[in-house]
């Protein structure tokens, strides 16, 4: 188990099925940086209450529509044109890893409102979708079960 959030994301993401399943849900309107520290927060037993989601996406919601998606705006928007243009293709990877290090970035503050909640082995709270409540009905339930299978095996 990775002991930090943004470890635990990257091995995870690496994982068969769990890149397109996240792009899947992000696509649905999914917060997957929320939906893997909800993943985190399962594995670590982690106990689901509705103040801690609320906090979560609280703190996840402005990164997320004022940093992160305007990145991710320009990088899809570049897609096709950048395949044409090489300095345009390269400044396209540049935006790339302002995404990433911008998701990152949200990753390690969730990790630090999230580090002090205490955990137990024994909790199965149902992180991943406490925090895919607001979309839930939008969401493709078989790809967020893959993710949660991915993660707890189960």
């Amino acid at each position: 188990m990775c002991a930090d959030l943004w470890s635990f994301a990257l091995s995870t993401y690496a994982r068969p099925g769990v890149e397109a399943a996240c792009l899947r849900l992000q696509e649905q309107g999914a917060d997957v940086c929320l939906l893997l520290c909800g993943a985190w927060l399962e594995q670590r037993g982690v106990a689901l209450e509705p103040q801690r989601v609320q906090a979560l996406q609280q703190l996840a919601r402005p990164w997320q529509a004022h940093v992160i998606e305007p990145l991710r705006r320009v990088r899809v928007q570049w897609r096709t044109m950048a395949q044409q243009d090489e300095p345009l293709a390269a400044l396209r990877e540049r935006v790339k890893t302002l995404e990433l290090d911008a998701e990152r970035q949200l990753l390690m503050r969730l990790e630090a409102l999230a580090q002090t909640w205490p955990t137990d082995a024994s909790c199965h709270s149902p992180w991943l979708e406490g925090l895919a409540t607001e979309d839930a009905a939008n969401l493709d339930h078989d790809a967020l079960q893959q993710l949660r299978v991915v993660v707890t095996g189960t």
